[in-house]
């Protein structure tokens, strides 16, 4: 089984640098929209049996055009929505940003009681995550491919900690808006990471390097 884990498009809160992890969260910008459609291209001719998207918007506007070609329908799962920041929600300042990577970090180096003020643990993330995945893909055959189309940091802790492979620690890498990390195999005997570009699908081009980015953004050590 293969899993698409493609992060949203650009959202007016990714240009900013704000940590909008809650729903409903910002809608596309231009540029985001551009992205999205983009995503149909680059998908053209691989299979995709299903398209999942968590409860923010941006998710859900992220998938229309690709399960619009596809002929499909978007069911929403909220497990698969961004890992909280918690009391630096809409936060842009260094100290909070910092804090959320530095979060993250701590997660994949192991600290997974690690917490924020107000958010959750790694424990409670990787569990409700896991159960989107586990929703997703039940009952599926064995070469189906589903897209989750979820966020930036919850896409990369996911790979990280629940997936084997990637070459050189792509837990450090970038993961830019519509970038994807695609993982072979299946909840119950466990993934690899397939492949994993941090670019936008639809090419580099769609790359806004003026923003500043906070969630799919290398975490801190």
């Amino acid at each position: 089984m293969r899993l698409v884990l493609l992060r949203h498009g650009q959202t007016p809160s990714n240009v900013a640098g704000a940590l909008d992890t809650g729903p409903p969260g910002a809608e596309l910008t231009d540029l985001g929209h551009r992205q999205a459609a983009a995503v149909v291209g680059a998908l053209d001719g691989a299979r995709v049996d299903a398209v999942y998207a968590s409860d923010r918007v941006r998710t859900q506007l992220t998938a229309a055009p690709l399960a619009g070609e596809r002929g499909l329908v978007v069911p929403v799962l909220p497990e698969l929505g961004e890992v909280s920041a918690g009391d630096y929600e809409m936060r842009t300042d260094h100290a909070a940003v910092e804090a959320y990577l530095s979060c993250l970090g701590t997660w994949l180096d192991g600290d997974l009681d690690h917490r924020l003020p107000g958010g959750e643990t790694g424990h409670a993330f990787l569990e409700r995550f896991g159960a989107a995945v586990a929703a997703a893909t039940a009952d599926r055959a064995d070469d189906a491919t589903v897209v989750l189309v979820s966020h930036g940091a919850a896409i990369r802790t996911y790979a990280e900690l629940r997936a084997t492979g990637g070459g050189d620690a792509p837990e450090r890498m970038r993961l830019d808006n519509t970038g994807a990390v695609v993982l072979d195999g299946d909840p119950a005997a466990g993934w690899r990471v397939a492949s994993w570009t941090g670019t936008p699908l639809g090419g580099a081009h769609l790359r806004d390097g003026r923003a500043h980015d906070v969630t799919g953004d290398e975490p801190e050590e």
